[in-house]
């Protein structure tokens, strides 16, 4: 059984900083690449950031300069630090991580519960 576990979201004005983490817990041979993900109220889920194993990122260009995704690989942990926080960044925030289980022939998707964040003007 693999579980994502998210903490960090919360209530935050405009022009503020919040850090989301996800840890990555179970039966786990090796993590492969993570990313963060958004829903906003009424939207479709999209992507935030994305991380390879290496540390090579991508943004989605809302958030460029902005966010910053890094990882721990020896705890399996993805962050997101989050600065110049702004309304628009309201959402319910997903990590997902491709991993190989043990015992498993290829890697998966899986995807935590996620967290709210929720920023007021």
């Amino acid at each position: 059984q693999v579980q994502l576990v998210e903490s960090g979201g919360g209530l935050v004005q405009a022009g503020g900083s919040l850090r989301l983490s996800c840890a990555a817990s179970g039966s786990i041979f090796r993590v492969y690449a993570m990313g963060w993900y958004r829903q906003p109220p009424g939207k479709q889920r999209e992507l935030v950031a994305g991380i390879t194993r290496g540390g090579s990122t991508n943004y989605a260009d809302s958030v460029k300069g902005r966010f910053t995704i890094s990882r721990d690989n020896a705890k399996n942990t993805v962050y997101l630090q989050m600065n110049s926080l702004k309304p628009e960044d309201t959402a319910v925030y997903y990590c997902n991580a491709d991993l190989l289980r043990l015992g498993s022939m290829g890697p998966q998707g899986y995807w935590g519960q996620g967290t709210q964040v929720t920023v007021s003007s």
